[in-house]
């Protein structure tokens, strides 16, 4: 196998939104450049990239795909990455591993939500990008309206590249505003020619467009351009490549994957503009245990460091763990340190993926993408390095937190010895995927980006573990306590043959401010009730909150003085005051004007400033309370303080109300009374439930 130096590699993510044909292209730049021997297609289910089941069966990317290709001495590692918002995740990890993004847009359709946001995370990471304008031969594409909607979304950067020689059925190939030539198409392979009357205008006025945004960017050829007029090819391309490497320039290209239509110039504008991983700028990284900076460049000769970005929980191999070299190399069944863990790995075989395909490689260099199976501590996330003494921690990948939640149940009894061990693999594998278990309200629940990102992980569940599940609406785990000071007495007394049972107290309950939970106390005198017995008093007390006593729900916010009762010398015992105690609790709490509290969080909706009235009127309806806004760059954010209660459905209705151009995060803040109408409501929903 071909071993390649760091300065030939490319590392390139394609993002977009949903259904813009991203795998469809990774397949063709796979085929064209004699990767694969066979052109797969999405809807048929053969594509490289799409082979999960759930994929397949959806016609949707769930995760990123890796695959590579060699075009013209250099290796190129393609992340075919997912469009959907659920898997967002997926989609950041590879961001963070990549050097540069290809932004795929359908001619169609042209610029769309996932358009932007993807167009925002590359900036986040500082990557250079290009954008491809694909299925130009579908019906009503049209380029010129998507390069217009493009440069007024993202600037003067966005510059054409190409310009297309017709559109739908009639589209045959690109112009090259670098060289001014016509490629057509035949079977995926280029015929150069010269461009027809008809465009040649359009082609001189946008080639000295380029030209003077190329010049503007270097001092050295503004001179020359100002003093020629003009570029020549190669000063155009190299000025060119700094440009975007530099990101003040993003060319725009055209073409059609599932035709192969314009897929070898892409090829070239991968090879040819795109920065290697030498090019990038070093990683600040730290050591264990302090903030002392130290930047990791991608030098072969440095000391080996490398980031794990993904892994996969494969049924039959077990454990995969898929990285970055970011400096140095790494030859296999080599010994690694795990500098997150602080633990020893041992890596048996390395590979590189093809989709699901595994192919070994000896070694891995600086920049590269490789994978090893079966490592000990690994997780998404960790750092590696070759030695304790050169370990660093390189800045994690930033995941969004879950905010959409379900209850899950097992179908059978076999199923729930298995479910927790399982949903810890798959909680593994993908990092926006939580499992919680919510001891007041006894579910265990899953958290994810979306409705559809659980449906993909309980149809795992089922494939990869043989675990069937049930998904239902989270519980509210609703309190009570109370408002205000009351007593109680209670007698406990049975006497029927034998020993009897005896025990009489006295208590008060007082409330406490929220949140400090629970305080006991006694004022006891003359040994009314003997010592040995109050621990008992207070167990009693403390189960009877644990029950709840309007409506089940554990108790807070309560202080418990006991300081009065009486004993029996004989009858007493421990469970004739813990009963006592209880029965106590539960007639004074009636007493103490006993209220619901509810789960409030803290939500920040991200979004843009036309939909914050939509937004705002929204989060009302939902008995919000609006903290504040303020402005992020060109995104308004909202913050909330909303009843749980009302937010089990935002994810999917944020969406709809922002056209899928808003987010949000959401956490607990703390406890505040129900209102008296939907406190009535949910004691009533509460007793039928429980009969």
């Amino acid at each position: 196998m071909t071993q390649y130096t760091t300065d030939r590699l490319r590392n390139v993510a394609l993002v977009a939104h949903g259904g813009a044909g991203k795998t469809q292209l990774a397949e063709a730049l796979l085929f064209t450049a004699g990767s694969i021997s066979r052109f797969g297609k999405v809807d048929e289910g053969t594509s490289t990239c799409d082979y999960d089941p759930e994929e397949i069966d959806r016609k949707i990317s769930i995760n990123t795909a890796i695959a590579s290709c060699d075009w013209r001495g250099h290796k190129i590692n393609l992340f075919d990455t997912p469009g959907y918002f659920d898997f967002v995740g997926e989609v950041k990890a590879a961001l963070r591993v990549a050097d540069a993004a290809v932004i795929v847009c359908d001619a169609q359709s042209g610029l769309e939500v996932g358009t932007e946001m993807v167009w925002r995370y590359a900036a986040e990471h500082g990557l250079p990008r290009l954008i491809y304008i694909n299925k130009m031969d579908r019906d009503n594409a049209d380029f010129a309206k998507v390069l217009d909607q493009l440069e007024q979304a993202f600037g003067s950067a966005v510059t054409a590249l190409q310009l297309p020689i017709g559109s739908a059925s009639g589209f045959t190939g690109v112009v090259s505003l670098l060289d001014g030539q016509a490629y057509s198409f035949r079977e995926g392979k280029a015929e150069r020619g010269p461009v027809h009357d008809d465009l040649g205008p359009e082609v001189e006025a946008r080639r000295e467009m380029l030209a003077e945004k190329v010049a503007e960017t270097d001092y050295e050829l503004l001179e020359q351009y100002l003093e020629a007029g003009a570029l020549d090819d190669a000063d155009l391309l190299r000025g060119l490549r700094q440009g975007v490497i530099s990101g003040e320039i993003v060319p725009v290209l055209c073409g059609a994957g599932l035709s192969l239509i314009a897929v070898e110039p892409l090829l070239d504008a991968m090879v040819d503009l795109l920065p290697s991983p030498a090019d990038r700028t070093p990683i600040p990284a730290r050591r264990p245990g302090s903030e002392e900076e130290v930047p990791v460049a991608a030098d072969p000769a440095g000391p080996f460091t490398a980031l794990v970005f993904k892994t996969v929980a494969d049924q039959y191999v077990g454990k995969i763990n898929l990285f970055r070299v970011c400096s140095g190399s790494i030859k296999a069944d080599s010994t690694v340190h795990n500098v997150t863990r602080n633990a020893g790995e041992r890596l048996g075989p390395l590979f590189t993926l093809q989709g699901r395909e595994q192919k070994p490689v000896t070694e891995a260099v600086a920049g590269d993408i490789v994978g090893a199976a079966k490592l000990q501590h690994c997780t998404t996330g960790d750092s590696l390095a070759a030695s304790p003494q050169a370990g660093v921690i390189l800045p994690p990948i930033e995941f969004p937190k879950p905010v959409f939640s379900v209850a899950v149940e097992p179908r059978s009894k076999a199923d729930e010895d298995k479910i927790g061990a399982s949903l810890a693999r798959l909680a593994e594998e993908d990092p926006t995927f939580r499992v919680e278990r919510n001891v007041q309200t006894r579910q265990t629940l899953l958290y994810g980006m979306g409705e559809l990102h659980l449906e993909i992980i309980t149809g795992r569940l089922k494939r990869k573990f043989g675990v069937e599940v049930d998904l239902t609406r989270p519980r509210v785990p609703y309190l009570e306590t109370i408002t205000r000071t009351a007593q109680a007495e209670y007698k406990h007394k049975k006497q029927s043959g034998g020993r009897g049972q005896y025990g009489h107290v006295f208590i008060r309950l007082e409330p406490l401010p929220r949140g400090e939970e629970f305080a006991f106390d006694e004022e006891i005198f003359g040994g009314v009730v003997p010592k040995q017995y109050i621990p008992a008093v207070e167990k009693g007390v403390r189960e009877a909150m644990d029950d709840g006593v309007l409506a089940g729900y554990p108790v807070t916010d309560v202080k418990v003085v006991l300081y009065d009762g009486s004993h029996h010398s004989v009858d007493s015992s421990e469970m004739a005051f813990k009963i006592a105690a209880a029965q106590a609790f539960r007639k004074g709490f009636h007493e103490a004007g006993p209220v619901l509290l509810e789960p409030i969080v803290k939500v920040e909706v991200y979004g843009p400033e036309e939909y914050m009235g939509d937004i705002m009127g929204d989060l009302n309806k939902r008995r919000g309370k609006i903290l504040g806004m303020e402005s992020l760059g060109g995104t308004q954010v909202v913050r909330a303080h909303v009843p749980l209660a009302e937010m089990f459905t935002y994810a999917s209705d944020l969406r709809s109300m922002t056209q899928g151009r808003g987010t949000y995060m959401m956490e607990h803040s703390h406890y505040e009374e129900v209102p008296e109408p939907i406190a009535r409501q949910v004691i009533a929903e509460r007793a039928s439930a429980t009969g």
